[in-house]
């Protein structure tokens, strides 16, 4: 069981592992947006927003629903969204911990 825990993850991981669809991810967490919308968005061309998206169904990221000729997209689960809020917060405490080594650096050679 462990194993497959550990590839579920990966493969998640695998899924977020580009910033456009990261950016999608966030954009999704507010609700439901066709592809045209993600496109304005997110600044991107349409093939390529639709390959994104193409990556996160496949990992069952996101979900489609389809009204008229235009596909919906939304997040299968809200828990993604607080994921990518864990790590914001894992960046920043990163981040702060780097500052403060470069102002001690910075510090000591001054002296």
């Amino acid at each position: 069981m462990l194993h497959s825990l550990r590839q579920f993850k990966a493969e998640i991981f695998q899924a977020l592992a580009h910033p456009t669809r990261v950016a999608i991810v966030e954009l999704l967490r507010e609700g439901e947006l066709t592809v045209n919308q993600l496109c304005e968005k997110v600044g991107v061309e349409q093939a390529n927003a639709s390959q994104h998206l193409a990556i996160l169904r496949n990992k069952h990221m996101v979900v489609t629903r389809k009204e008229g000729n235009q596909i919906f997209y939304r997040l299968r689960d809200p828990l993604l969204g607080e994921i990518l809020d864990k790590l914001r917060a894992y960046f920043f405490a990163y981040f702060d911990e780097a500052m403060a080594m470069l102002r001690a650096e910075q510090q000591e050679a001054q002296s």
